[in-house]
């Protein structure tokens, strides 16, 4: 890894480089998920060195002081070492990519929509948090309140791979805003989750078999976007895929991130046939509704946001919905290895 991000590094020296700016940031982006591996190594082994010099001192000498900072020490050094054993966990084929998070009402009514808002919010502070790039490429609004249907490309180190843990339905029980009598409603979405592909992944499309259509994007989004059919919607005939974007003012780059979503989506088909994993859950779902979810966001009677599969439990639930779901997360991944 190091002899490649030395390459790399010599490349961008290259008065060329910045020439084809795609190329580029591709070439930039793998030296930073290179940068991110190494670094962790790198630090381990240094503390690891320093811990077997102050052993050897402490046992010489037998100072106090430097059996103390050993203790300390140690403790930093376990600490980083659980860190990494969670980031070997992330080590599937497509963990370090970037991902396609689409967030969908269900059951509900008005209630899901607002709770698909929820947990839009929940993500995007997730993401500030881990300094991932929060992308919006679909947004459809409901009209009596809160988000029907959005997606989003999150860019950054493993972000494909951590937010795997979030696929599926979540649920959540509340009193309810919208009921004039006060009482209690339950409200779903689902979370889906799709690697973002180099090119397309080794995913052939045939786009002979994919219906695109365009259309003017609806909502806010300047004076340009919305007096153009610039939006992309595509239409994959032999699954019924269908995908669609309306972030960019151009059309072609509309089409360019609807293909790779398609390709992502046909990805995630075929892992389906081979995870027993996704086969359970896609199965289950269904409708996104009773008997499905993965998670339960309890604020009344009680407070309380439960993973089912991992049995992870927060009890401070506005922490969880302000995007502090690292838990959840590390949760996910150790049951998973």
């Amino acid at each position: 890894m190091q002899k490649e991000r030395d390459i790399i590094a010599r490349q961008m020296e290259q008065v060329n480089f910045w020439d084809n700016q795609i190329e580029a940031q591709k070439t930039v982006s793998t030296l930073q998920k290179l940068v991110h591996k190494i670094e962790p190594i790198n630090k381990l082994e240094t503390l690891c060195d320093d811990l077997l010099a102050l052993k050897e001192l402490g046992e010489e000498l037998g100072v106090e002081e430097i059996q103390q900072e050993f203790s300390s020490g140690l403790v930093i050094f376990l600490e980083g070492l659980e860190q990494y054993d969670l980031q070997l966990m992330l080590s599937g084929e497509h963990d370090n990519n970037n991902a396609f998070l689409t967030v969908q009402s269900g059951a509900g009514g008005v209630d899901a929509t607002d709770f698909t808002e929820m947990l839009v919010r929940m993500y995007q502070r997730w993401a500030e948090a881990n300094d991932f790039d929060f992308e919006e490429i679909e947004f459809s609004s409901s009209d009596e309140g809160g988000v029907r249907h959005a997606t989003f490309l999150v860019r950054g180190t493993f972000a494909y791979g951590k937010l795997t843990s979030e696929r599926g339905v979540h649920r959540l029980v509340r009193i309810s805003p919208y009921d004039s009598q006060g009482r209690r409603h339950t409200s779903f979405a689902a979370v889906e989750v799709m690697p973002e592909l180099n090119d397309t992944g080794g995913t052939e499309i045939d786009m002979n078999e994919v219906r695109v259509d365009t259309y003017r994007a609806g909502g806010a989004g300047g004076q340009h976007v919305n007096k153009t059919d610039s939006a992309v919607r595509m239409t994959h005939l032999p699954t019924g895929i269908v995908v669609q974007c309306q972030n960019q003012r151009s059309q072609l780059k509309n089409k360019e991130t609807a293909k790779s979503m398609l390709a992502s989506k046909l990805f995630e088909l075929k892992e389906r046939a081979k995870n027993e994993e996704l086969q359970t859950m896609y199965g289950n779902k269904g409708e996104i509704a009773w008997g499905s979810q993965i998670r339960s966001y309890v604020l009344h009677p009680y407070q309380m946001i439960k993973d089912h599969r991992t049995q992870e439990e927060v009890g401070n639930a506005q922490s969880v919905l302000d995007g502090n779901i690292t838990s959840f997360i590390e949760a996910y991944l150790r049951q998973k290895k």
